[in-house]
């Protein structure tokens, strides 16, 4: 690396289209790149500082302010550690169901990044407004598919942001069979318009990208996997969720308030979310989904993080596809919830949210009162393989204007539809003796 030749600054101050505040920094040499720092500097949010002490039963409340777009993802998470912990089964009656809840979100979380965030990039567009003047059916089908969605939590979490009927052994409020089964036309409009969407980007002109990484996401044999399974990696390793901090570790860097994730004794990054998940459980996909695939002529291995768009794609027909299912068949006479004691413990869960893996480990005294939790959401573990697919860019754009460089990374960032607040969750303070 030349150091003496001229250098050349790109600064984006904030970052478009993705959830959160953050900002990158590119520093290049004549022939060389010299620096490349995606910068979190959202402050930092201490939820699991802000845990400690508070009765279990409260955790899923709080959690859920992480995030205003996967709340589930993080309800979900801790609600299943803290079952783990104390050996609760909940029926599979009551699984389906939170399954359907995960769905939602994902159709909810999907349909908005696929048409106003990522699809604007393949049109030139610098906002889903602009997009929505050249592609107004598709933008308008984008909102009424995140509406579905929104409705869906409205009735089984009571309301759409913060839903607040999940609890630990299950809900506190069931839905009525009739309440499931008025949303079946909606899904069965929303099932012929994702794959309605997935052949409008299966046209898409992506970029010639590829950028080699290890997925990892979680497997599970008996179907796709979302709340459930062993944390599997592209590589071939598999995991145990309950070993998960055995085997992966989080550091904090200079340039982010939000931690950078590693595997242990491997000093390359990894991606999590849909990617991912559609590499290691293709064939957990309905036949639908997989004959998709092949009639837009996406085949797999794929390394062009571009193609995340066809993913989360494929993934909100089987949202809808398996949702359709569980609200036909799901027979609301069973328990919400199921009796339990708490005691002094530990326990850990991993589940799929929309952008990825995400985990948590709560340690809980004898009366239920959270003594320590750890949280760990997806973008913090893609952040590594972001600046890494930035660095194997910006060889091919050297000769382009500041403004294209920037527009051009811009939109490598985006292909993981990074939740930016989500990530910054958490800082280490070190105080040193003797300084005020």
């Amino acid at each position: 690396m030349d150091d003496t030749s001229p250098k050349r600054k790109i600064h984006v101050p904030i970052l478009t289209r993705v959830e959160g505040e953050g900002a990158l920094n590119i520093v290049l040499g004549r022939d060389s790149i010299q620096r490349v720092e995606l910068n979190i500097y959202e402050p930092p949010r201490f939820f699991e500082a802000f845990l400690q002490g508070r009765n279990h039963n409260e955790v899923a409340d709080i959690t859920a302010r992480i995030c205003g777009i996967c709340p589930i993802a993080y309800q979900m998470t801790a609600i299943q550690a803290m079952e783990s912990a104390w050996g609760i089964q909940i029926s599979e009656s009551i699984y389906r169901l939170r399954r359907l809840m995960y769905f939602a979100e994902w159709i909810e979380s999907h349909g908005l990044h696929i048409h106003l965030l990522h699809a604007p990039d393949f049109f030139g567009c610098a906002s889903g407004l602009e997009l929505a003047k050249k592609e107004p059916v598709a933008v308008q089908r984008g909102l009424k598919l995140k509406k579905i969605g929104n409705q869906v939590l409205e009735l089984l979490g009571g309301r759409a942001i913060h839903p607040i009927s999940l609890a630990v052994g299950g809900f506190f409020r069931l839905p009525r069979r009739e309440e499931l089964l008025q949303l079946v036309p909606q899904f069965e409009w929303g099932l012929e318009a994702s794959i309605a969407m997935v052949r409008w980007i299966g046209g898409f002109a992506f970029p010639e990208f590829h950028s080699p990484t290890t997925y990892v996401a979680l497997q599970c044999p008996q179907e796709y996997a979302i709340m459930k399974g062993v944390i599997a990696s592209s590589d071939g390793a598999t995991v145990d969720v309950g070993k998960y901090e055995q085997c992966f570790y989080e550091e904090h860097v200079e340039h982010s308030t939000a931690l950078h994730a590693h595997r242990v004794g491997n000093p390359l990054p990894y991606q999590v979310g849909p990617m991912a998940r559609v590499h290691l459980s293709f064939d957990q996909l309905s036949p639908t989904v997989r004959e998709l695939a092949e009639e837009i002529g996406w085949t797999l291995p794929s390394f062009n993080p571009y193609h995340s768009i066809i993913a989360r794609g494929l993934e909100l027909v089987q949202a809808f596809q398996e949702g359709l299912d569980i609200l036909k068949s799901f027979e609301p006479k069973v328990q919400a919830r199921v009796a339990y004691e708490t005691s002094e413990a530990s326990g850990c869960s991993a589940t799929e949210a929309p952008r990825g893996l995400i985990y948590h480990r709560y340690d809980l005294d004898q009366s239920g009162h959270v003594s320590r939790a750890k949280i760990v959401p997806p973008t913090s573990q893609n952040q590594r393989q972001i600046e890494r697919d930035l660095v194997k860019i910006l060889p091919s754009l050297l000769s382009e204007t500041d403004e294209n460089i920037a527009r051009r990374c811009e939109t490598v960032i985006r292909n993981y539809d990074p939740c930016i607040s989500c990530a910054t969750h958490f800082l280490k303070v070190r105080r040193t003796k003797g300084v005020e």
